[in-house]
């Protein structure tokens, strides 16, 4: 697999299908449990937690997230909460007020469209203020049990690259590419898998490749220095 211009020249689909088939049992059985590691209760909690996690650890959030759910419980206190207040909360997250301006602007619009109460298709979802696809996806798998499409985070896109599944570069064209190799009932697993690998044994900046199991399948495996 050849970088080419900022991508990846990737081998044919069906040849990146096999591999995918020969991963996904190597990184069940190295990651069978697969609870996502933000904590929350309720759908608008997830909602919020999820949002908080951009460019942040799920410890930092998790540390962040008592205070913020007990002081704001319904859409409604985050639609009129005090942004001052608000930021202060969630300032260690990084990215405060950007982040406190869609929390609050994400309660409005639940007041406003949907009755206070998170929806539950892709499609309302990402009519939500700080809500993209890899939030949408989040929510709607963990708290409603929909798989709609792939979860892609820093760790899918690292890893879903290193493996030669995809070439893409945006969050968005990696989803469309894994859609293509992954069967539909590896949609949820195998993120969530590629996350905890990416975070165990993957890393940016130093791979473990002599620790992985999979390294005889990865086009990337030993290339680092």
């Amino acid at each position: 697999m050849a970088k080419n211009k900022g991508k990846w020249r990737v081998e044919s689909l069906a040849k990146r299908r096999e591999r995918a088939k020969e991963i996904a049992p190597r990184l069940a059985e190295a990651y069978p449990q697969m609870e996502i590691s933000l904590d929350w209760e309720t759908p608008l909690e997830l909602v919020v937690a999820t949002i908080l996690s951009a460019q942040c650890t799920d410890e930092r959030v998790n540390k962040t997230t008592p205070a913020l759910f007990e002081k704001y419980p319904t859409a409604k206190d985050y639609a009129e909460a005090d942004r001052a207040e608000l930021e202060e909360l969630i300032h260690s997250t990084g990215f405060y007020r950007n982040k406190a301006k869609n929390i609050q602007g994400m309660g409005q619009t639940l007041v406003e469209k949907f009755d206070g109460e998170v929806p539950d298709t892709m499609e309302e979802l990402l009519e939500l203020p700080g809500v993209a696809r890899k939030t949408a996806n989040v929510v709607l798998s963990n708290g409603f049990g929909k798989v709609e499409g792939i979860v892609v985070d820093t760790h899918v896109k690292r890893v879903s690259r290193r493996l030669g599944l995809t070439g893409e570069t945006s969050a968005t064209k990696i989803e469309q590419d894994l859609m293509k190799v992954l069967p539909e009932d590896q949609w949820h697993p195998f993120p969530w898998r590629l996350i905890l690998h990416g975070r165990a044994i993957c890393g940016a900046r130093s791979p473990k490749c002599d620790e992985c199991m999979l390294s005889d399948l990865c086009p990337s495996a030993f290339t680092f220095d």
